[in-house]
């Protein structure tokens, strides 16, 4: 009631005054997320109350004066000790903290085997931290509403928003992006129960209404990444080759299940990785705790997979005495077996891993690299040499994101316009998007607009995630140019009084082939098609097309990467000298992007191994709040990564690609943490979890030292 006094202050709302509907998000039906915490507050970060008022100042004024009674419970803070019977429930008439199970496999892989190793990783929480953290822009105009939102996903936003507000899409509610979005990385794929509530307060007031978070705010109640505790068996034969592996995974989901609670299915999907293996077993369990929520984070379940795995085979070639590379390449599946299912029921459309180790290998000049160690050892130098090998496969546009929507349209001046069910954020989708028209229309990019991001020019789509974009809304893309091509070649061969066969494409026109004279620029075509009396019979007006492109299945694009550090055993500290990647995503449609695309998936796997972690106190208060605490790298700590690429071109779209946006983070932790492994060998240390910082490195040396 004071901060309602306020000066500027219009209103002070809570689960007690407001009559806005809850959001469900995904999971089992009772562990909906309110939109303000009702009854139980599950974690720091979480919406309790919100003031509304003229300025940001006067509202952040208004809330210093907002008092909430809290009578404290036990913090659920291990998600292992969340699933035991001693542990507070977050959601008492659920029963558990369980939100989630999934398995395969009955019989124990491992019955034997020759070698056993065994591992258990914790892939630790992350944040987002995009750029420009979350927000919302509401404006309404009478029984209209326009919510602007920096989102990957804007189409399905509006969806939600829809169901919250009790609006209709396209029927009062118009959502969009704006042209330039600061990052996502997965956090930004779903909606904030903020930007639900800011357009409710739009509506609510009658006035124009907009939230963004500080640093602060961004860092404690955006969704988080991994946070999975992984274990593992693998069981290997006298030769070193692999027959069985056992794997488990318990996810710590935070407070509400959201997406996060089925992220281990991704898991589960690449558990088998590259490798032939004989048999798999596989078990995982999502908990709640009172963290923030996990969602999607860049990779969203497959790299964990990587990490346990690629970690696992480096502990088991120094079981069996055999090089990283040598157990690699006995253990791979051979391209010869493509399409293959996987023990988790992953159908893989090809691949050829040793080609890309190999030239990773040759590019990293490994051989020169293991004679460097082995003299550094020798010299018992303090800064010891790191080579860190992984190869991986991984899941791009899986089941239930293999579709997507796309249009071409030539309009009357002769130029096309193309819309996409997708949504960029620093990818270069309109160059991209653009490149395909270009190519297949033989018009100029600069010709090409691509509309994208908002309901009223893009009727539906699915959004941007799971390295999707190119393989989905590109191939949509390319079918509707191929389809508006084929008619208006019809129509000219029709005016032209020449066979279909004979019209061919050129600068800006079709023309007759071997005679150029004889054309029909792209405007003069757009123009006899909405003419009855230059259209043959039959063919309808306009020279347009749109689909909903439907991969039927993944691709799976796959590479290999090594690392080099050096790791000071006086300090603990660790240098990134060197990172050699190469990755396969399929055709290759414009390599710059691709490189960028690489450049920044790795920038992210370095961050995980060595420098980013999410922490809490012992009463559930996260202690890295800010970036002062929370280390994200910058640029001048990185080395300039060597990256190239090989091309499998998959039979699953007509452009034969794959995704890419993800690849670099895979295939780059689990290469610098075996890298800094590597060079503690001379320690007997065979496993330290990330992030390997200074300290946690120097005090295993030092306990290594002091036994």
């Amino acid at each position: 009631e004071v901060a309602e006094t306020m000066p500027g202050v219009i209103g002070v709302y809570s689960a007690q005054n407001s009559s806005i509907p809850g959001l469900s998000g995904v999971g089992p039906s009772g562990l909906e997320r309110p939109l303000f915490a009702q009854d139980r507050v599950r974690f720091v970060g979480e919406v309790v109350a919100c003031v509304v008022a003229e300025t940001r100042a006067q509202a952040e004024d208004g809330a210093e004066l907002v008092f909430v009674d809290y009578d404290e419970l036990d913090p659920v803070l291990d998600s292992e000790a969340a699933l035991t019977g001693d542990a507070e429930l977050l959601f008492p008439e659920h029963g558990t903290n369980e939100c989630f199970h999934s398995a395969f496999g009955d019989e124990d892989p491992i019955v034997g085997a020759d070698h056993v190793v065994e591992l258990t990783l914790e892939s630790q929480r992350l944040a987002a931290v995009p750029l420009e953290p979350d927000g919302a822009l509401a404006i309404p105009d009478g029984d209209h509403l326009m919510v602007w939102i920096p989102s990957q996903n804007p189409i399905s936003v509006a969806s939600t928003l829809a169901r919250c507000l009790g609006m209709e899409v396209g029927n009062g509610l118009r959502v969009g992006a704006p042209p330039a979005v600061g990052g996502g990385f997965g956090a930004k794929a779903g909606v904030a129960p903020e930007a639900v509530i800011t357009a409710w307060l739009a509506r609510e007031t009658g006035r124009p209404v907009k939230w963004t978070e500080n640093r602060s705010e961004n860092m404690v109640a955006m969704t988080q990444g991994r946070d999975m505790r992984l274990r593992a068996r693998l069981g290997l034969d006298a030769d070193g080759r692999f027959t069985g592996l056992d794997a488990e995974v318990v996810a710590d989901v935070g407070a509400y299940p959201a997406v996060g609670a089925i992220l281990p299915t991704f898991t589960e999907m690449m558990i088998q990785g590259v490798y032939d293996i004989g048999a798999v077993r596989f078990e995982a369990r999502s908990a709640l705790t009172n963290k923030t929520p996990i969602a999607a984070y860049r990779g969203a379940g497959r790299p964990e997979a990587t990490q346990l795995l690629e970690r696992l085979v480096d502990v088991a070639a120094a079981e069996v005495g055999l090089d990283p590379v040598e157990i690699r390449r006995r253990n791979f599946i051979s391209p010869d077996r493509f399409p293959l299912t996987t023990h988790s029921g992953q159908v893989y459309d090809n691949g050829d891993y040793a080609m890309a180790l190999d030239a990773a290998l040759a590019a990293a000049d490994y051989d020169a690299l293991r004679a460097e160690q082995a003299a550094r050892h020798d010299a018992r130098d303090t800064r010891q040499l790191g080579i860190g090998v992984s190869t991986y496969v991984e899941v791009t546009a899986p089941a239930g994101l293999h579709v997507e929507y796309g249009a071409v349209e030539i309009t009357d001046q002769g130029r096309v316009i193309a819309r996409v069910g997708t949504s960029a954020h620093g990818q270069g989708h309109v160059t991209a998007f653009s490149m395909i028209v270009s190519e297949m229309l033989g018009v100029p990019m600069d010709d090409v607009t691509v509309l994208q991001s908002d309901t009223v020019d893009v009727p539906r789509g699915s959004g941007t995630m799971g390295s999707r974009s190119l393989q989905t809304a590109g191939s949509a893309v390319h079918v509707a140019s191929e389809t508006v091509l084929d008619k208006a070649r019809h129509l000219a061969a029709h005016l032209l009084e020449a066979s279909v066969d004979d019209v061919v494409v050129g600068s800006g026109e079709l023309h007759v082939a071997g005679v150029p004279s004889r054309a029909m620029t792209w405007a003069e075509l757009a123009a006899a098609s909405n003419d009855d009396d230059r259209r043959p019979r039959g063919m309808d007006p306009g020279l347009s097309h749109e689909l909903d492109f439907d991969g039927t299945d993944a691709t799976f694009p796959f590479g290999a990467h090594v690392a080099v550090v050096e790791v000071d055993v006086e300090t603990g500290g660790v240098e990134l000298i060197r990172h050699v990647a190469v990755d396969d995503a399929g055709r290759i449609l414009n390599p710059l992007l691709v490189t960028g695309q690489q450049h920044g998936g790795i920038a992210q796997g370095v961050a995980q191994a060595l420098f980013e972690e999410v922490r809490y106190d012992e009463f559930g208060n996260p202690v890295t709040s800010n970036l002062a605490d929370y280390a994200v790298p910058a640029a001048s700590e990185f080395p300039s990564f060597e990256t190239s690429t090989t091309e499998t071109p998959t039979f699953r779209n007509p452009l034969g690609a794959k995704g890419i946006g993800e690849s670099g983070t895979i295939g780059s932790t689990p290469a610098i943490h075996n890298a800094v492994i590597d060079a503690l060998a001379p320690y007997d240390i065979d496993h330290l979890d990330m992030p390997l910082t200074p300290q946690k490195i120097w005090s295993a040396i030092d306990a290594v030292d002091r036994a």
